[in-house]
């Protein structure tokens, strides 16, 4: 059975698998290829992170697979599941359009759909998300919305056809860690689609705090790009995410505002 930890994991059969629209994924960190200071950077962070689900741009990057200078050149589709990205899209129709354009090129029906707008936080089009994930899913794209941390917005993008809902840690690219926990809480706990936090997450503790929510994954980019060792950034957040998932099935003991001892205190020597 596939599920977040690593195969040889000792805890592997004790979690559910990590699916979505039906297919199962092993690693539950998703990344993407954005701001890496070289191909080869990028793909030994992507290696060492332990990803299948890797998010491509569509409106930033060469879609011709043939040339090495381009980001597909180096992503290997037999290994990677590559997941067409509308980034940069400040309105419903370009979205639209980007998503189209992917399929056309040869990606999958799936698409990590954002639909920007505010071009200083980066933050969702609400309205226009929703109009987006209504198309798209109506043509028969597997719509994985990234949002605000909005319980309400979540419930209309999964009544809207979204396969997985995304809602934000912090501002995009800002590595200001989960700012909200009761609020991605709630979003996990209501909607039935699967949860995956993306965006803000900054370092390995901040992305164990996220997944100990209960959330079903994480997507991330500027945490591993932007690291000054991506590599190294890369297999901690592999490990963080494994811990943190293992954190939230083991259940934390209560927080107390008292001490109270680990030993018992009743039959002490005298």
């Amino acid at each position: 059975m596939t599920t977040v930890l690593s195969p040889a994991h000792p805890d592997a059969a004790l979690d559910t698998p990590f699916t979505i629209a039906g297919r199962e994924f092993r690693s539950r960190l998703l990344v993407g290829t954005g701001k890496y200071a070289s191909n080869d950077a990028m793909v030994r962070a992507i290696d060492a992170s332990g990803a299948e689900v890797v998010t491509v741009a569509v409106r930033r990057v060469n879609l011709d697979r043939t040339r090495d200078e381009g980001i597909l050149y180096h992503l290997d589709p037999q290994r990677f599941f590559l997941l067409a990205n509308t980034a940069g899209c400040y309105n419903a129709d370009d979205a639209v359009r980007y998503a189209r354009l992917a399929r056309a090129a040869g990606f999958n029906e799936w698409v990590k759909l954002e639909v920007i707008g505010d071009a200083e936080t980066l933050l969702p089009d609400t309205a226009g998300l929703l109009d987006a994930t209504r198309t798209l899913a109506a043509e028969g794209f597997k719509v994985m919305a990234y949002s605000n941390d909005d319980l309400v917005t979540a419930l209309r993008l999964e009544d809207a056809g979204a396969v997985a809902v995304m809602p934000l840690a912090s501002p995009i690219g800002s590595g200001l860690g989960l700012l909200n926990e009761f609020s991605i809480r709630t979003i996990k706990h209501r909607l039935s689609v699967p949860v995956i936090v993306d965006a803000g997450v900054g370092t390995a503790s901040d992305a164990c705090l996220t997944m100990e929510q209960g959330v079903d994954g994480i997507l991330m980019n500027t945490a591993l790009a932007a690291a000054a060792d991506p590599v190294r950034m890369a297999t901690a957040m592999r490990s963080a995410v494994e811990a943190g998932r293992l954190a939230y099935l083991a259940g934390r003991m209560p927080r107390r505002e008292v001490a109270v001892p680990s030993s018992p205190t009743e039959g002490l020597l005298e």
